[in-house]
């Protein structure tokens, strides 16, 4: 068992009968009032997002997790193919399971997440940032750079991206996984 004070992003808590993985959480307290902790939840099922209060010092029963080391292999009807590195299983992931699949290179390396307890698969966890290719964007114009301008780009991974005016087809950006955001412009080697 744990407790409020044990809460953490990434933390894997079960709550209504769900595994839920905290996203976000911050903790507050009003007026001459005890605590409180506010969670922003994922379900690992479902996908869905829920918020919860907590009473600061509540007991909340965490659920023990294991990370194994995947590598993407290639898409599937509606999923991915993920490799064990230590045992080289091939597993079938459903797309809503990882968050942002969409930015997932062949070779990419991932974090899968499994209930100890009952060695089931939990979530896939991205890498935080990604390196990808232009693919295709339209030419962008002399003299529009006096503003943060962005257009919109396609990655070698058939996402959509918005960079900036200076990128081109052929360029290398770094992208956040979580918000799909441009970095920054990365030199080829």
């Amino acid at each position: 068992m744990a407790t409020t004070a044990d809460i953490r992003n990434g933390l894997c808590i079960e709550l209504n009968n769900d595994i839920l993985k905290v996203i976000d959480f911050k903790r507050f307290q009003v007026g001459r009032g005890s605590g409180k902790v506010w969670v922003k939840l994922k379900s690992t099922t479902s996908g869905k997002i829920i918020e919860h209060t907590f009473q600061s010092g509540h007991n909340i029963s965490d659920v023990r997790v294991e990370r194994r080391k995947f590598q993407y292999l290639y898409p599937e009807e509606g999923a991915y193919v993920l490799m064990n590195q230590e045992t080289y299983d091939q597993i079938s992931v459903p797309e809503d399971q990882i968050d942002n699949g969409k930015f997932l290179k062949e070779g990419a390396d991932v974090d899968v997440l499994y209930d100890a307890q009952k060695d089931t698969l939990l979530s896939v966890e991205m890498p935080q940032t990604v390196v990808l290719e232009i693919t295709y964007t339209e030419p962008g114009v002399r003299g529009d750079t006096a503003t943060n301008t962005l257009k919109p780009a396609t990655v070698e991974t058939g996402a959509e991206v918005r960079i900036p005016l200076f990128c081109e087809v052929g360029d290398l950006v770094k992208i956040d996984t979580t918000t799909g955001a441009y970095m920054e412009r990365v030199k080829k080697d």
